[in-house]
């Protein structure tokens, strides 16, 4: 039987935890920007630079939803506070039961806007770019890097972010040898950068008709979308640039037009491409984007002075060990061996339920019990 007087102390205890979050996100201020900024987005000229405007804009929504969940937790609470005076008042079982659904989704909230507060890393807010490699092992591996981009797609579209598929090369049976993808919403990049490693499968293979169990690999590599960053300044003459046909499932504009493009940096021999969207110009745009974001992640890990000095780095970027374990047999677990994070719902976990894992993953990275 719930008690009144537990349901009181849990909403005592958020209490303190509300007014920390208020002061570490800096409410006061972020009002005052956003106010500095609605002045801007109203003088004369403000659309002559789009990019410049693009990019206020979204400062000014960021702030806003972070003002606007800082009022709704608030909001919130004092909901609660006025249930648990109307069940003094009125004495109605009923209310308790709504009590503590309040508070459970209060406290859910709370530890969202609290991992927040985590992502303080320069392109935290950034979108995402994810990058798929299968390991050793033909179609195994190959299978598992396309259920992994499934479980990324999952995951982005449960969150609310746009999701697109820039590139893939089918199997040669099954699966994906390779594939990129970009996640586009605030902080993408801030929670998706616990992802980047190898992750390892275990399972009874379907491509074995002896129903040998087999273990996979497969690599995925996080970066942020970066637009403008003039730490790396990327010449013309330094970029080969191949047109091609898409190839795969895209409607009738596929395989019709050479719109696909594959960018070679020819001072580092990094290569990117793109084939999903519509025109050559839009996947030339996507395959410098990510061009850019894998010379500024690279040079950023290996504390590099100039982009000169990558030149050959990304072919010394070994496997290493697995960052996490899927085992589908002989038991089901999911575990994290950073941080030692499990989940036993494996199947959950493919359709995109990774926010434990990243949760887990960033609050040990705050504590300073992991590096990136």
């Amino acid at each position: 039987m719930l008690l009144i007087d537990e349901l009181k102390q849990r909403l005592s205890d958020y209490l303190p935890k509300l007014r920390e979050l208020h002061s570490v996100l800096n409410i006061d201020a972020a009002k005052n920007e956003i106010e500095q900024l609605h002045l801007k987005a109203a003088e004369p000229g403000f659309w002559d630079d789009a990019d410049k405007s693009q990019k206020i804009l979204q400062r000014t929504k960021s702030l806003e939803n972070t003002v606007e969940d800082d009022r709704r937790l608030h909001s919130q609470a004092e909901d609660i506070q006025t249930l648990i005076e109307m069940y003094n008042e009125e004495n109605d079982e009923s209310l308790l039961e709504e009590i503590k659904t309040e508070l459970d989704t209060l406290s859910e909230k709370i530890d969202s806007m609290t991992l927040k507060t985590l992502l303080t890393g320069e392109y935290d807010n950034s979108n995402a770019i994810l990058n798929f490699h299968a390991g050793a092992g033909g179609t195994e591996a190959q299978d598992w890097t396309e259920m992994l981009l499934r479980m990324y797609i999952r995951w982005g579209e449960n969150h609310g972010y746009k999701v697109s598929v820039l590139d893939a090369l089918d199997g040669t049976d099954a699966g994906i040898k390779s594939a990129s993808m970009i996640i586009e919403g605030e902080n993408a990049y801030g929670y998706l950068k616990s992802e980047s490693g190898i992750h390892r499968l275990v399972r009874i293979s379907p491509f074995d008709a002896s129903g040998s169990r087999h273990t996979s690999f497969s690599a995925v590599e996080v970066m942020p979308e970066i637009n403008d960053d003039m730490s790396v300044e990327i010449k013309p003459e330094d970029i080969k640039m191949d047109v091609f046909r898409s190839s795969g499932a895209g409607g009738q504009h596929i395989n019709k037009t050479s719109s696909a493009v594959r960018l070679t940096h020819i001072p580092t021999g990094i290569v990117t491409s793109c084939q999903t969207q519509r025109s050559q110009v839009q996947n030339r745009d996507y395959a410098m984007k990510m061009l850019i974001a894998k010379l500024v992640e690279i040079k950023e890990r290996e504390h590099l002075s100039k982009i000169e000095d990558i030149k050959g780095v990304q072919k010394e970027i070994a496997w290493g060990s697995q960052i996490r374990s899927y085992v589908f047999m002989p038991y089901t677990l999911v575990k994290d061996h950073r941080t030692g994070f499990e989940n036993g719902n494996v199947h959950a976990v493919m359709d995109g339920d990774l926010d434990g894992f990243i949760n887990a993953y960033l609050k040990a990275l705050s504590n300073g019990e992991i590096e990136r």
